[in-house]
């Protein structure tokens, strides 16, 4: 009997072990490939990080799968936006945090950042903010050193690099979009998303829907971003890899029965980035795309190649 009782804990010893080193050993898990590929830039090639909701996917509208459940329960760490972006999986990142399980809301401890439209209800499209963004990849950065304190000074060295490339983003971004006239720094979307890229950067952010593709787009909105295209003589809108195009057509046919020519200025990247494997598949390439597609398509100077002349046109 006391040989039977002592092989049922070693047993159970082995098992927990290997429980233990299936929990360490999996991947870390962000909602939104933004969120994701910052993250895998700092980590290199000691974690591996996975986007739960995929390129060309509208994370405000976003049904969570059971699939995504089991793997925000079982991730050993979990990286998510925390301005209600990934609205329909609240829930269920909301439930493991309070569980007490490593959990990281990207958007905290930016104290000193004014977020747009306030503390309850605020636009969670920080990335557009080259600058913000870097804040963020420095609270990714210190997120992984405390959950991995072996590693920090890999993730540490990883991040300054990283943040050299972020500055040269910054930068550009500041140059390409300077160079449109003045008079047509007016940037129609299908919804508001860029009010951050707005701000930062000297541009008139007008959404047809509101902050979240939840909202709805009314005729009175549309007619009211027809009459400003027509008066301003704004040359170019623009859609969006994860929002349908219905209602920017609805613009260019309104402007062109006042007669006046609006054209797509190009399909932008607003809540997901590219196709996974391509330079707009990054942060940096999806930012670099936005900003080189909106300067060329307002009349602003800049070369279709992008900062790291990697973009495919």
């Amino acid at each position: 009997m006391k040989t039977l009782l002592l092989l049922v804990a070693a047993l159970s010893i082995t098992a927990c072990t290997k429980k233990k080193e299936q929990a360490t050993d999996g991947p870390i898990i962000a909602t939104v490939g933004m969120i994701a590929d910052v993250t895998q830039e700092i980590a290199g090639d000691k974690q591996d990080v996975i986007a739960l909701i995929k390129e060309g996917t509208d994370p405000h509208s976003y049904n969570v799968t059971a699939g995504d459940t089991e793997k925000i329960k079982s991730s050993r760490l979990v990286l998510y936006n925390g301005l209600l972006l990934e609205g329909k999986m609240g829930t269920v990142l909301d439930n493991r945090r309070e569980a007490g399980h490593p959990t990281m809301a990207v958007a905290e401890g930016l104290e000193d950042v004014e977020l747009i439209g306030g503390e309850e209800h605020a636009d969670p499209h920080l990335w557009m903010d080259v600058g913000i963004w870097s804040r963020v990849a420095e609270g990714i950065q210190k997120k992984l050193a405390e959950f991995d304190p072996d590693n920090a000074d890999h993730y540490s060295k990883r991040f300054e690099n990283y943040r050299k490339e972020l500055t040269d983003l910054q930068t550009y971004a500041q140059m390409a979009l300077s160079t449109i006239p003045p008079e047509r720094r007016v940037l129609v979307t299908a919804h508001d998303a860029f009010s951050y890229l707005g701000r930062a950067y000297g541009l008139k952010v007008m959404g047809i829907q509101g902050i979240s593709t939840e909202s709805e787009a009314g005729n009175a909105r549309i007619s009211e971003l027809v009459n400003f295209l027509v008066e301003k003589k704004i040359p170019a809108v623009f859609v969006e890899t994860s929002v349908s195009d219905k209602t920017v057509r609805a613009l260019i046919e309104g402007a062109k029965a006042q007669g006046h020519e609006v054209k797509i200025g190009g399909k932008l990247f607003s809540d997901a980035m590219g196709p996974a494997g391509t330079y707009e598949g990054t942060y940096i390439g999806m930012m670099d795309h936005n900003i080189t597609t909106i300067t060329l398509a307002l009349g602003g100077s800049v070369s279709k190649e992008g900062l790291n002349k990697k973009l495919s046109r």
